[in-house]
């Protein structure tokens, strides 16, 4: 797990809720406080969408974060800064799949249950911290490590800058 604290607020926002830079990623949560605290369960709910619908729209678990997006967008967009805000993206199972692969893991992409990427901004900064979840304990930490390089290389990628807190 590493924290990468994001040294160009303005850009990062701006790729985050009006641009389509995490659109490929899952929503797990989101919370926005504003003058209230706005609270969304990324979660689908079983039996909204058919089962035809769900495997025709390749639909999982978590709504896609481009569907999400413009309603947290609505809730930031204004003169006022929010008081915080905290949204858990996660890769969708295809991504998990080709992570490992890529990453020369031995691990089965079914034993992740999660690979997190937390953004919070509160007090005027904004930090992105990477978390992993899986179906077994292990003291191994190759997995974390290689998402921790993923997400640096992501970012790095995207142009982002950031420093890494300690």
């Amino acid at each position: 797990m590493i924290a990468l604290k994001i040294e160009d607020r303005k850009q990062f926002t701006s790729g985050l809720f009006v641009g389509e830079l995490f659109d490929q990623f899952l929503l797990k949560e989101a919370s926005i406080v504003t003058y209230n605290r706005f609270t969304i369960d990324g979660r689908i709910r079983p039996g909204y969408y058919s089962k035809e619908e769900r495997e025709e729209q390749q639909i999982e678990d978590y709504s896609l974060w481009s569907a999400i997006r413009p309603f947290c967008f609505s809730l930031i967009k204004g003169k006022r800064l929010p008081e915080s805000f905290l949204i858990v993206l996660q890769p969708d199972r295809q991504a998990v799949e080709s992570f490992v692969k890529e990453s020369g893991l031995t691990i089965n992409p079914e034993q992740i249950k999660g690979l997190y990427l937390n953004i919070r901004y509160e007090e005027g900064q904004i930090l992105c911290i990477t978390g992993l979840s899986l179906d077994f304990f292990s003291l191994d930490k190759s997995v974390e490590e290689a998402w921790d390089r993923k997400a640096k290389s992501f970012f790095k990628e995207y142009q982002i800058p950031y420093t890494i807190e300690m």
